[in-house]
């Protein structure tokens, strides 16, 4: 059975603003005291005691003139004192849920360290969002990343 446009786009519209509407879903965020409107100087921090496998992928080439760029979701098992290393998020859009574990984000925009737990999701993306993670818990944490990403990205493993 064929759904009719309107009706699609407000299942579609539903769905999402769901997922945003959970207020335990929202991961942790900077204070509001800690947010910097500069971006400052960080750690560049080194790939530890990660593990990442891509769990699904579509190719968006020739979707809506977006270009030669893929949709990817994949999962980090990020070991005990392991290290999410330093990367940026001008240009590559993520959403990242927290499976299990808590997790300590690193960032540019923010004066202090920021704790994410499980069941949590937080968005990447923007001029100047620039961060690194690690396990400061007692357990490997798991995440989901999904991201656009061009094909030169994929070919990196610690993108």
């Amino acid at each position: 059975m064929k759904i009719a446009a309107p009706l699609a786009a407000v299942a579609v519209a539903f769905t999402l603003g769901g997922l945003f509407a959970a207020p335990a879903a929202r991961a942790g965020s900077c204070p509001a005291e800690h947010v910097l409107t500069t971006p400052r100087q960080i750690e560049q921090a080194p790939d530890v005691g990660v593990e990442r496998e891509i769990l699904s992928m579509v190719q968006l080439k020739g979707w809506r003139g977006v270009g030669d760029l893929f949709l990817r979701t994949r999962r980090l098992t990020v070991a005990v004192g392991g290290i999410v290393p330093y990367h940026e998020h001008d240009d590559r859009p993520s959403i990242v849920y927290i499976v299990s574990g808590e997790i300590e984000e690193n960032s540019r925009l923010c004066a202090v360290p920021i704790l994410h737990r499980a069941g949590e999701w937080t968005p990447e993306f923007g001029e100047g969002h620039a961060h690194w993670w690690r396990n400061v818990g007692t357990v490997p944490v798991v995440l989901t990343s999904s991201d656009v990403v061009p094909p030169e990205m994929m070919e990196d493993p610690h993108m």
